[in-house]
């Protein structure tokens, strides 16, 4: 991959508590995208995830990390639950959740993986509603719901 197709900068991240930041240097600016049955079991759904060429980690006592099988470990935080990252053991390589960073604009899909394995319930391309953070609190407040 050549140095343009990497962001220049450091671009930093955080669980959902903020107990545990990672800071990437040199990240890659495509997403991989898994859709194993691990991976869904792991957040849900897919897994979106960005590669950098350096990570740094804070609040590494609150990190769990669970090997899910012979070839991978998965790390969370303990305190929130917020998944964090996928390390290839053969390799050591990881990917970390592309959702803890504010990336720039720019980035895009690098490749789908197990799309055998993809439920037929989403698809990245579908034509469906899509609705704002706005949207979906009126939602809310019409049925009901306060903010306050």
């Amino acid at each position: 991959m050549s140095e343009a197709q990497r962001h220049p900068g450091p671009v930093s991240g955080r669980c959902l508590c903020g107990g545990v930041t990672i800071t990437l240097t040199q990240t890659h600016c495509e997403i991989d995208v898994c859709h194993c049955e691990m991976c869904a079991r792991w957040g849900g759904a897919m897994y979106a995830g960005v590669e950098a060429d350096g990570f740094e980690v804070g609040g590494e006592d609150l990190i769990s990390v669970y090997q899910s099988s012979d070839w991978a470990e998965r790390a969370f935080c303990s305190r929130c639950g917020s998944n964090l990252w996928y390390r290839f053991l053969p390799t050591g390589n990881r990917t970390f959740l592309a959702g803890l960073f504010d990336l720039p604009k720019g980035f895009s899909i690098k490749q789908q993986i197990f799309v055998d394995e993809k439920p037929d319930w989403y698809d990245l391309a579908q034509v469906s509603a899509m609705k704002t953070g706005p949207e979906i609190i009126a939602e809310a407040e019409a049925a009901g719901f306060s903010f306050d």
